[in-house]
């Protein structure tokens, strides 16, 4: 087994890692530092404000500034990209200065350019966790004189596949879940739809289908812009769809495990889906859109998908997936979005980027 190590794991400056999360990457960051911790690591992590602190691991310190009159009024960058730049110098700064011999490992899971730009400054290797496609800062940074002094990792094939032509083959490992946290329900008469909600989630999609399969949908999930909500949300809540709230995992365990199908409806290339892997876990078939890694989560026997952006599939995908045995549909979260096996083969990357003996790993 791996000797216990000092890992650093860089988060978002931007929104805290605690409950109810604010998406995906926080949730994933909050349940990956427990684990992390269970299996005898010390890990510090770097976040927002407000973050979890009363959980067993360390915080760095997010350093804030003044902003003077003058540059407060220039209109040309938003004062929060101004705080977030900030926020990550000073901690790379940190992690190359006072803190460069306190940690084994730093793992990137920001999404922020500064951590690879500044990489080759700090002592410890760093491992970045590719969340999203090549995004014009991230692309950038690797594409600096001399290349990025950090290894990869991507969250499914398709985001591997997006990354190639900027660095190169990719090794994938997908997100995982724990699956003890992720209880199965017993299913019920409506839909669910779950997820931060933004344009980008095609939560209205989900809407219309459900409507068109004549089952109600329940939605859960954080706020985006308030006008979205206004404009597109609001308007289409009525006796057979509803706005559950911003949920913690509990109440959100309770909401999917007891629907009879969910929805996973994204307008973008979803990188990983880390909703359609929880109502798996749920015993939730799913019906999605077949975008970016989701169609890697789901089989024949979780779940049904449709082409992108069309709703009438999407209508027959509701139909059809509610019809799986849930039991089938836990055995695939079982066999494919296991926690265990994901925090393995991290492992495994950081032994081998501290050339030590990895562990030994079984599928």
């Amino acid at each position: 087994m791996i000797r216990p190590l000092r890992i650093a794991l860089l988060a978002s400056s931007r929104y805290p890692v605690r409950q109810p999360f604010a998406g995906g990457l926080e949730a994933f960051v909050y349940e990956f530092a427990r684990a992390l911790t269970a299996a005898g690591h010390h890990v510090t992590m770097f976040a927002a404000p407000g973050s979890a602190v009363d959980l067993p691991w360390d915080v760095l310190p997010v350093h804030t500034f003044e902003m003077s009159e003058v540059s407060r009024e220039d209109p040309s960058v938003p004062e929060w990209v101004v705080h977030e730049t900030h926020a990550y110098l000073s901690v790379m700064l940190d992690l190359a200065d006072t803190l460069r011999d306190s940690f084994d490992i730093v793992h990137n899971h920001s999404l922020h350019y500064l951590p690879l730009a500044m990489a080759r400054t700090i002592a410890a290797p760093m491992l970045t966790t590719l969340h999203t496609p090549p995004l014009k800062w991230l692309d950038q940074a690797v594409a600096l004189p001399g290349g990025v002094a950090s290894e990869f990792v991507a969250v499914s094939g398709f985001t591997a596949r997006q990354w190639e032509p900027v660095n190169g083959p990719v090794p994938v490992i997908p997100n995982g879940i724990n699956l003890d946290d992720w209880r199965p329900g017993p299913g019920g008469d409506y839909a669910v739809w779950s997820g931060r909600l933004v344009p980008e989630k095609g939560l209205p999609d989900a809407i219309a289908a459900a409507r068109r399969a004549g089952i109600p949908l329940r939605i859960a999930g954080p706020m985006g812009p308030p006008d979205y909500f206004a404009q597109h949300v609001r308007p289409q809540l009525d006796g057979s769809v509803s706005y559950e709230g911003h949920l913690c995992r509990e109440d959100v365990n309770d909401l999917v495990g007891g629907a009879a199908v969910a929805l996973v409806t994204p307008h973008w290339e979803e990188p990983y889906g880390l909703v359609t892997a929880e109502a798996l876990a749920c015993g939730t078939p799913v019906a999605a859109f077949a975008r970016g890694g989701i169609p890697e989560i789901l089989d024949a026997t979780s779940g049904r998908l449709a082409p992108p952006d069309d709703v009438d599939a999407l209508a027959g995908a509701i139909v059809r997936a509610a019809e799986l045995p849930r039991a089938r549909v836990r055995a695939r979260a079982e066999a494919h979005c296991s926690q265990a096996v994901m925090v393995r083969r991290y492992l495994d990357c950081y032994s081998g980027l501290l050339d030590e003996e990895p562990e030994s790993l079984s599928a």
